[in-house]
């Protein structure tokens, strides 16, 4: 039963310097992983070992994987890590200062003006909008011929990003959503050589390959969400979004409000990390159930309890679909859509018996603590009831971050929650996706963890319900399979 962190025995070090024996990989090997995956800069020990240390072109990287020091590190010495220029160089053209690259007080007073709109009950006063874009998809794969190619992946981002649209804007302005998402792919997917450059601490006017792919795709999503703050500052009634809310803000301390760019970068980061994580960790979700019919059938059997008689999922049966969630849950235990939480030693600190030094690396991969041997019974299995209420109870909470952790964890992971439960029991209800490659994806980093192929599936209409006799599920096949 997993329980917490398997006691493990650190390396004898009295403290983390120069002077100490430590792993030592070549700064080409970093360089080579940044650029095609940067999931490979994680050393295969951080699955199993507590805390990992590594050199490579003199540079000091420490990575975290037991939840306790996970804990004291971004809980107990929060003020003294900071993002960091890498990740500043990776995500600022497109981000500027907002919530996820600031340090300090601008983060603070940032957090705190947003932290009302994600209130639980202004959450749940979204449920109708998710709901109703998840239908929206439903009704669109009616429309598709059956048997028809879906990019899974492209139906998620779609999906999630009209309910960001008519959550967090009020459906204000005409939006290209296939603009959007793609230059939000080709921005990430540049990141890698944006990442390896700040490696080699190049200026960072120095061309590289896709430099120019990264500054049209910043460019074009700045611009375009610059023209919807604009048009809300001159709406003649001010509205009770996330839109609004950024507008309104006051720094308590200061009074100031924020300016029109500061309200965009605000607002990009909600579209870029709030539609894009979820949409991903739906997509993963899709490809496992494709290959676990028997939790798939499970899910629906839940799905179709809740909504017995109303035919239709109602906001108020959400909370009750306890394994639909936790299949979402598992998904990204498995899949982390933000796999790696780079932070920079601003100071000396302590950790556990060891002293991190200033300027260090630190790095705590999500990637590798879920699916850590001390901490999870056969961590590559896709096994939703490792999230049932009672068995996860003793957990560590460290020990499971899909939103993050410490003071910085993702101030949208409720919604996200809600919203990617409503998606799943809209669409499993309706359809069964099944996959067209025989050769399943593999994980790869842009900044989001993302498949290396499209997500080829096809949906396949349910024509009858999924029953529930004597307490075993038993499904009946689909007219097409007749």
């Amino acid at each position: 039963m997993e329980t917490g962190v398997k006691e493990t025995a650190f390396p004898v070090i009295s403290e983390i310097t120069g002077d100490v024996a430590v792993s030592h990989r070549s700064l080409l090997s970093v360089f080579s992983a940044m650029i095609t995956n940067p999931l490979k800069v994680i050393p295969p020990e951080a699955f199993h070992e507590p805390l990992v240390v590594t050199r490579d072109g003199g540079k000091l990287r420490v990575f975290i994987t037991d939840p306790a020091l996970i804990h004291e590190a971004l809980t107990g010495n929060a003020a003294v890590l900071g993002k960091g220029e890498d990740t500043k160089r990776g995500l600022g053209p497109a981000l500027g200062e907002g919530l996820l690259t600031a340090d300090g007080a601008h983060w603070k007073w940032q957090r705190q003006s947003v932290a009302q709109g994600f209130r639980h009950e202004k959450l749940l006063a979204f449920l109708p909008a998710m709901i109703a874009a998840a239908e929206r998809t439903r009704a669109r794969w009616l429309e598709t011929a059956p048997g028809a190619e879906l990019d899974i992946g492209h139906e998620m981002m779609h999906t999630t990003f009209d309910i960001i649209v008519e959550t967090m804007m009020s459906g204000q302005g005409e939006i290209d959503v296939e603009a959007v998402e793609r230059n939000i792919t080709r921005y990430l997917e540049g990141s890698g050589w944006n990442f390896a450059m700040g490696l080699l601490k190049a200026p960072a006017w120095l061309p590289f390959p896709g430099r120019a792919g990264i500054t049209g795709s910043a460019g074009y999503l700045r611009s375009t969400l610059s023209r919807v703050v604009a048009e809300r500052r001159h709406a003649s009634e001010p509205r009770q979004d996330l839109l609004g809310l950024l507008l309104s803000a006051v720094d308590p301390e200061s009074g100031r409000r924020m300016s029109d760019e500061q309200v965009v970068d605000n607002l990009l980061t909600f579209v870029m990390a709030g539609h894009e994580t979820t949409a991903l960790g739906l997509a993963w979700t899709f490809h496992l159930l494709a290959g676990n019919p028997e939790i798939e059938a499970r899910a629906v059997a839940e799905i179709e309890a809740v909504t017995s008689g109303t035919g239709t999922l109602l906001p108020d049966q959400v909370a009750r679909l306890v394994y639909t969630r936790q299949v979402f849950q598992e998904a990204m235990r498995l899949y982390p859509p933000a796999a790696i939480i780079p932070r920079v030693a601003l100071a000396d600190f302590q950790l556990g018996r060891h002293t991190i030094p200033a300027g260090a690396a630190i790095y705590v991969p999500i990637y590798a603590v879920h699916r850590h041997a001390s901490l999870w019974e056969e961590p590559e299995r896709f096994d939703p009831d490792r999230f049932d209420p009672e068995r996860a109870k003793g957990r560590h909470r460290y020990a499971y971050m899909p939103f993050g952790a410490g003071p910085r964890t993702c101030i949208g992971s409720a919604f996200a929650m809600l919203e990617a439960v409503a998606i799943l029991a809209v669409l499993l209800k309706g359809f069964s996706l099944r996959h067209i490659d025989r050769r399943g994806p593999r994980p790869k980093l842009h900044i989001t963890l993302r498949p290396d192929r499209r997500l080829r599936m096809t949906a396949v209409q349910r024509r009858s319900s999924v029953l529930r006799l004597d307490g075993v599920t038993k499904n009946r096949k689909d007219a097409s399979e007749q």
